[in-house]
């Protein structure tokens, strides 16, 4: 049979009916992909393989004993026959008769056994309806031009589940096929068949066979995968101190060489022979050393083409070819175009481009609304294309391909387009912008108007159009896949929408940049361009700054400001990322750029809820987190600042040196303390590092360069009471001012600490949020120096 299989190819866990589902499914496809090809050319091989499809699901049909899709496709059958025989010529009706044939098919084939006579029993005009269309197919006329149905023609139906046979009443005396099909009249004057009614959608019950592996399996697969990627990445810090090693070693050789030499000169035998031993015992060490550093430094690229394989691999699994989330719109295109009496062809590009399969379901809304508009909006009647020249059919390409490490989607039309000065006129009338700013608007300004709410071109309501809700669900939808789409338009000569979206959702190629000392990130898609500004170059107008970048004046925000990070480090050159688009357009200002990562994407738990600016999270090839940004949230978040009038400057006048923050070091065994001290101390400006114990604060303590130390009491290795006697008794250390923060609250615990030499002493149960930033503004002042 010639429906999918499982990825080792064996069929024996699925049963009979699913089995015959998996081959409805194909074989349906099939048909319904060569009737809407026959339509318009029949070739021989065309009409052979929809005999061949019909026969196959007649046959698989009958095994499992569903006579109502045995009857139908043996129906079909003999009117593909007839029409290889040149006995019957498949027109648009006949199609449609058949294509409601092929509908019955796939949801008679999708209903589980136990709804099967329910289905019957309401079905049962419907099904002998078409029966007897297909029986009489040769019958029917062929009017000239399509005449419009009262309602488009439903859109395929989604794979629903099993069934058990049925006996739909039969025709009366229907004549034998080969004398019914040559008797066939030429097109007829009586009137056509009254449209076949919609049949409603059956759900989907697709059966899990046993072993498969669900969509999650392979999202913790990817995940797996990274951290292998990044488990190899920390052999590096390995290897680069064994070369650290090797250059200390060979300065020690070199000293014993000198050494050897002055021996040598002195004369003395005893001395020249130990010194020779202590040569020759080195020896093996030269080599050891390089040995192993070049065995560390082979076993560290196989590691990282293992794990980068790893993740090859698994994206590889969540990759679909492009036309297995687009096969229907051919027919829905099909069907709209005759429902509103056009003669319309889509033409499909690119089928075998591979798409995330996440992307690909996701998309499939926004790409069914632009194909609806292009049918119903931008194709003209027969009547109007013929007044233009152009030819009776109207086209429409969809085509997907991979650019630049970016999937693009394209649709475009040979339709009539849409007028600018519409959009200009409709801009107004709706009161969006006066007349004056309105005839200043650039045509890639006017477009964009297409993407908002309730803004509609068309002055009459139908059920396919005219509300104004379709391009703003394909812009926000686009959006929510850190995509972009741009319209665009040639009055006459058809309308054009480009989609850009990254290729996965599980890989995001992203911008990582340094804000408030931590590393956050942006999908590339979203980023407009990396400059450089300097001081000089930034302006100020009613208390707002800017820069001017390609002739227009781009606001300039810090992103340590939009973030709650506190005051950002002042720089002669300011790192700028420039994000949006139009009045949206800003200058992200960070405190330095580390480059584009490929990064692998870990949704936040969501325990935590919607995290204002942040979309995911993930982890450098070193190990350190990350959190990715939700660009169109944190432009949410600059014009909140904006109206509010709360924005820093970023380079004040008559600005001297540079500020250097103040550098504090907080010591806690709780991870939880920790960060909260962290947060607090940051987001007023300070520079924060964090130890775990004693033994870790007093390692940074000695090699680090500190304002002030805040210390948890009871740690493991070494308590705080230690460590502040340690700090006070060292003679570079014994100015640096300590606070212990501690849940000890009794006097003689106070009592110890300032005893020990602690400058401050405060109680976890007792402080709040600026409780802390006061004592430490007590001690040291400010966050800068």
């Amino acid at each position: 049979m010639s429906g999918p299989r499982t990825p080792d190819g064996d069929l024996s866990q699925f049963s009979m009916l699913e089995l015959f589902r998996m081959e409805a499914e194909s074989q349906t496809q099939a048909l319904t992909d060569c009737l809407l090809s026959v339509e318009r050319h029949a070739e021989p091989a065309t009409l052979e393989a929809m005999m061949r499809a019909a026969h196959s699901i007649k046959g698989a049909a009958a095994i499992v004993g569903l006579d109502v899709i045995v009857q139908l496709a043996h129906g079909m059958e003999d009117a593909f026959i007839a029409a290889q025989h040149g006995l019957l010529k498949l027109s648009p009706n006949r199609v449609d008769v058949l294509l409601a044939g092929v509908d019955l098919i796939v949801q008679c084939s999708h209903l589980q056994e136990s709804g099967l006579q329910g289905w019957l029993a309401t079905q049962g005009d419907t099904i002998r309806r078409t029966m007897e269309a297909i029986r009489g197919i040769a019958f029917l006329p062929e009017p000239v031009a399509p005449v419009p149905s009262a309602a488009p023609a439903p859109a395929p139906v989604a794979s629903p589940a099993p069934l058990a046979p049925a006996q739909p009443p039969p025709p009366a005396a229907p004549p034998p096929p080969a004398a019914h099909f040559a008797a066939a009249p030429d097109p007829a004057p009586e009137p056509a068949l009254p449209a076949l009614p919609a049949l409603p959608a059956v759900p989907a019950e697709t059966p899990v066979p046993r072993g498969a592996r669900p969509a999650v399996q392979s999202d913790r697969l990817l995940s797996l995968a990274g951290e292998a990627r990044i488990a190899a990445h920390q052999m590096q810090p390995l290897i680069q101190a064994m070369q650290r090693h090797k250059r200390h070693q060979a300065a020690l050789f070199a000293a014993l060489d000198d050494l050897n030499e002055a021996i040598g000169r002195t004369g003395d035998p005893v001395l020249r022979e130990k010194a020779a031993q202590v040569l020759h015992r080195g020896q093996p060490l030269r080599q050891f050393i390089l040995g192993h550093m070049g065995d560390m430094e082979q076993y560290e690229r196989r590691l990282l083409t293992v794990a980068q394989g790893m993740v090859d691999e698994v994206l590889a699994l969540r990759m679909r070819p492009f036309r297995d989330g687009v096969h229907h719109f051919p027919r829905m295109v099909r069907d709209l175009a005759r429902s509103l009496g056009k003669d319309v062809r889509l033409e499909i590009r690119g089928e075998e481009t591979l798409v995330d399969r996440d992307i690909l379901a996701r998309i499939e809304s926004p790409l069914n609304h632009m194909l609806r508009n292009a049918v119903d909006h931008g194709i003209e009647s027969a009547d109007a294309r013929a007044r233009a020249g152009k030819p009776p059919h109207g086209t429409i390409v969809l085509e997907a391909r991979h650019r630049a490490g970016m999937l693009n989607v394209e649709i475009h039309d040979d339709g009539g387009g849409v007028d600018p000065e519409r959009i200009r006129s409709a801009v107004v009338a709706r009161r969006m912008a006066t007349q004056a700013m309105a005839d200043t608007m650039s045509h890639a300004e006017l477009m964009q108007f297409l993407f908002l709410p309730a803004f509609s071109l068309k002055s009459e309501v139908t059920e396919i159009s005219g509300r104004g809700v379709g391009l703003d669900i394909v812009h926000d939808t686009i959006r929510e896949q850190n995509g972009t789409v741009r319209l665009d338009s040639v009055p006459g000569q058809g309308f054009h929408t480009h989609i850009t979206l990254p290729l996965t959702q599980s890989i995001v190629r992203s911008l990582v940049v340094d804000v408030g000392g931590e590393a956050y990130a942006l999908p590339i898609v979203k980023v407009e361009r990396v400059l450089q500004v300097p001081r000089a170059a930034i302006h100020t107008l009613e208390s707002k700054q800017f820069f001017e970048y390609e002739g227009e004046h781009v606001g300039l925000v810090s992103a340590a400001q939009a973030l709650d990070l506190g005051e950002m480090t002042h720089q002669e050159l300011l790192p700028v990322i420039v994000l949006g688009s139009g009045a949206h357009r800003y200058g992200l200002v960070v405190d330095a750029i580390r480059g584009e990562h490929s990064l692998a994407v870990h949704s936040i738990d969501p325990v935590f809820g919607k995290l204002r600016d942040i979309a995911a999270a993930a982890l450098l090839n070193d190990g350190e987190p990350v959190l990715i940004l939700d660009v169109p949230d944190l432009l949410m978040s600059i014009d909140k600042l904006l109206a509010e009038g709360g924005l820093h400057q970023l380079a004040r006048a008559g600005s001297t040196a540079r500020r250097r923050m103040k550098r504090i070091l907080v010591v806690d065994d709780s991870l939880t303390v920790r960060e909260m001290e962290r947060k607090l101390l940051t987001g007023r400006g300070f520079e924060v590092d964090i130890a775990v114990d004693g033994m870790d604060g007093w390692n940074a303590a000695r090699s680090g360069d500190y304002d002030l130390v805040i210390t948890d009491v009871d740690m493991p290795r070494m308590d705080g009471i230690e460590l502040v006697n340690l700090i006070k008794k060292d003679l570079h250390l014994h100015t640096l001012p300590v606070m212990i923060v501690s849940y000890k609250d009794r006097p003689e615990d106070r009592a110890r600490g300032l005893a020990a030499g602690a400058d401050y002493y405060l109680t976890k149960g007792s402080f709040h949020d600026e409780t802390l930033l006061e004592a430490v503004a007590d001690l040291i002042g400010d966050a800068f120096r």
